[in-house]
């Protein structure tokens, strides 16, 4: 049994404490972005050693922008 995996869950996925206005939509989307945001400097970072081409790079990060779209529009949070 890894013993580390704790330690390497934090490292790999930080996570921030939310400090805006409380609502559960507000945390939930707190979340989504802060996946968003990881999940992009992942994609950026194969991109930029050569793991992902610009195109694959580009594509891979308008999914994820449109899912975050998605997750306002189902948490009622567009103004």
């Amino acid at each position: 049994m890894d013993n580390n995996k704790p330690d390497k869950d934090k490292m790999l996925y930080p996570r921030s404490s939310y400090r805006g206005e409380f609502s559960p939509e507000n945390l939930m989307f707190n979340a989504n972005l802060q996946e968003f945001a990881q999940k992009v400097s992942y994609i950026c970072n194969l991109e930029t050693n050569g793991k992902l081409s610009a195109n694959q790079a580009y594509e891979q990060i308008r999914v994820l922008w449109k899912e975050l779209k998605t997750s306002i529009k189902n948490l009622n949070l567009e103004q």
